[in-house]
């Protein structure tokens, strides 16, 4: 069996909380006692290290544990800075400090998103009088380094990691135990739905429910499209919406069904080759191959259509997402005892900023009828 470990807000939350009693007691506290609320779960967090920084501050270290999840921050280190303030507000103010993300589309804020928050100002505020206040500045030493490594910057994160999540513990997306548990989730929501949504991550999850799709219809896939996809043919589902980031979701124009990066990529080759179909010339063709990320890829052919009039988004990923609707539908035939699925497939794509700019004709008609 694989072993779940926590999520990053949750390691945050406890260094805060340590630091937190340091300033009140003076003490070095080992573990900390941390409610999840999601799920309803008291888990404690082992601290490494507690410090006075002044009579008003305190900084307190411990370190990441996802469990078996194949997480680059595995082991890293996290800090929380805590002081007491008197100034207006909330009782618990939540900042970034070295190491967190910044949010260049929300006015350069801190990337420290829902559940996070509730979880640091929720485990904190029962830590204070009605009278006190705090302010929390959550650090990650090595954050701006591993946020080289991840697609943060895809997502208009810049300069380190997200505080990013919707629940406290840490599933390992990449073993089978954890397709047993999508599986099965999936199962769940197909006996009472006959048309659900797939997505890979929580960026797709959190823009679909804020465009009005029901959660209950939601599927969260991780990497394992293909089989996520056989299994709702043999359960019965007869439509589904492939609902994700374009750098991810055009790997199943390629055929690439499970979409982790160590696995197989292709992006490069699949927008090149779509490109080279529609018509696009020769020179820029390079320049989209050459391209670091598909989001540059992206950028270059919007500069493309400003610059000239043209309409090359729209017709190199309309083709794009019309070609993940057919290998679709051909990778659930090929699993299908009868050789041919009754599943109605379509797409809807999303650029780092969160804008679904195309939609598979298919995926047209379905985001109608769910929104």
């Amino acid at each position: 069996m694989s072993r779940s470990g926590y999520t990053l807000p949750v390691f945050a939350c406890a260094a805060a909380v340590a630091a937190l009693q340091w300033l009140r007691y003076r003490q070095h506290i080992n573990i900390v006692s941390i409610d999840l609320l999601e799920p309803a779960e008291i888990v404690e967090i082992p601290i490494d290290q507690v410090a006075g920084i002044s009579e008003n501050q305190a900084l307190a270290m411990t370190h990441s544990d996802p469990g078996d999840n194949l997480d680059l921050t595995k082991n890293t280190p996290v800090w929380a800075v805590v002081e007491w303030y008197a100034g207006d507000g909330e009782s618990v103010i939540i900042q970034g400090g070295e190491g967190i993300g910044k949010k260049i589309n929300d006015d350069g804020k801190a990337a420290i998103y829902t559940y996070a928050q509730d979880l640091i100002q929720e485990n904190l505020r029962r830590l204070l009088t009605e009278t006190e206040k705090i302010k929390v500045t959550i650090i990650l030493p090595e954050g701006r380094l591993l946020a080289i490594r991840t697609s943060n910057s895809a997502f208009g994160v810049v300069e380190g990691l997200s505080l990013l999540g919707t629940t406290g513990i840490s599933q390992p997306l990449s073993t089978p135990d954890q397709l047993a548990a999508f599986r099965a989730d999936l199962e769940e929501r197909a006996s009472k739905f006959t048309t659900l949504v797939f997505c890979i991550g929580e960026n797709g999850l959190d823009l679909a429910q804020r465009i009005g799709i029901n959660p209950a219809r939601l599927v969260k896939t991780a990497n394992w499209l293909g089989p996520m996809l056989v299994a709702a043919d043999v359960l019965g589902v007869k439509e589904i919406l492939l609902f994700g980031y374009h750098g991810k979701l055009m790997k199943l124009a390629g055929g690439i069904f499970h979409t982790h990066h160590h696995l197989a990529d292709g992006r490069r080759e699949i927008l090149t080759s779509h490109c080279a179909m529609i018509g696009l010339n020769a020179t820029d063709i390079q320049t989209i191959f050459h391209s670091p990320t598909a989001e540059a890829a992206l950028k270059h052919l919007k500069n493309l259509d400003i610059n000239t009039g043209s309409n090359w988004v729209n017709l190199v990923y309309s083709a794009i997402a019309e070609t993940i609707d057919t290998r679709s539908q051909v990778y659930i035939n090929s699993h299908n005892e009868q050789g041919k699925t009754s599943i109605a497939c379509g797409c809807v794509l999303f650029d780092r900023d969160r804008q679904i700019f195309v939609k598979s004709k298919t995926g047209c008609i379905l985001l109608e009828k769910l929104c």
